[in-house]
């Protein structure tokens, strides 16, 4: 008598089909184009290097970076945001969603991997953003000095003593202002942002009837983020120890993103070194945000009715 075949029990959740989702979301943003933005980025990025000439040493330096940073923060949070918003619509139109959930996969590991692809077309595009803005700072630093030490030759020196303290001035503050290690904090809290802003989209796409209702909802969000750190300093301010204001202010602390607690740009900007401890410190609340965000998430998709 022949006996049957074990049965083979698939894991409830398995790390590698949230990594085959997440890959297989890469290649399909990588289809739609998504990277086409990175051409408007060098064309910004290279107009900037060119637009402060006449500013001096410490100020060209600082407005390429604030200009730089501000372009870089502005491409991923609303790419983020975009091409959160299109991955659940365009998996049911292509009927992928219905491919994928057929076979042993969760709708928890969906949602993950997800948002696992969308991490990672962010890390690859700030980081290629990344160099782009480095190697053309460091070579408008270079520029920089070479003009200004140039410009030393017309300028009358007691000594020659005094003139090398003059070059080692400007070749310190370009390199306070110039590349560094310092701009990867900068570009930390940026992918951080990016990440939070993306599990919101997806917690938004969960429910959302149109592609261009999650964009709005998620565009306000990124609003709200940005701006209620000041409106709960103010609101705590005039409460005064009243009760329901705090209330209203710790439910939207909950509730909302507080992108304020990653703003360290203007240190970065302005040349001030940023403790590693900051940068640990954004990571995990990045983690903790993405935690609550996908719980909520997989709590409205696992209902959902496709």
């Amino acid at each position: 008598m022949e006996t049957a075949a074990p049965i083979r029990r698939h894991r409830s959740f398995s790390f590698g089909r949230v990594w085959t989702i997440a890959t297989g979301t890469l290649t399909q943003l990588v289809r739609m184009k998504v990277f086409a933005f990175m051409a408007i980025f060098a064309v910004v990025l290279i107009g900037a290097s060119f637009a402060f000439a006449d500013l001096k040493t410490e100020q060209e330096l600082k407005m390429l970076k604030d200009v730089s940073f501000a372009a870089i923060q502005l491409f991923c949070m609303l790419f983020a945001i975009a091409g959160t918003a299109m991955l659940i619509p365009r998996d049911v139109e292509d009927r992928t969603l219905y491919t994928i959930l057929c076979k042993p996969v969760s709708r928890l590991e969906y949602l993950l991997g997800k948002l696992g692809g969308m991490v990672l077309v962010l890390v690859i595009s700030l980081g290629a953003m990344d160099l782009l803005f480095t190697g053309v700072l460091h070579l408008k630093q270079r520029t920089v000095v070479e003009q200004n030490v140039a410009e030393l030759e017309y300028r009358p020196f007691r000594s020659q003593e005094e003139r090398e303290k003059a070059v080692a001035e400007i070749i310190e503050v370009a390199t306070q202002q110039g590349a560094s290690w310092n701009l990867q904090a900068g570009m930390a809290a940026i992918l951080a942002k990016s990440i939070v802003l993306t599990a919101v989209t997806l917690l938004v796409s969960t429910f959302a009837t149109s592609t261009l209702f999650t964009i709005m909802v998620s565009l306000a969000l990124m609003v709200i983020g940005h701006a209620q750190g000041l409106a709960r300093e103010v609101l705590l301010d005039e409460a005064d120890g009243a009760v329901l204001p705090r209330l209203v202010a710790g439910g939207v602390a909950v509730l909302f993103p507080d992108f304020k607690t990653f703003d360290v740009l203007d240190a970065v900007i302005t040349g001030t070194v940023v403790p590693g401890v900051e940068v640990l410190k954004m990571g995990g609340l990045c983690g903790i945000y993405c935690v609550l965000y996908m719980l909520a998430a997989w709590v409205l998709f696992a209902d959902k009715e496709l």
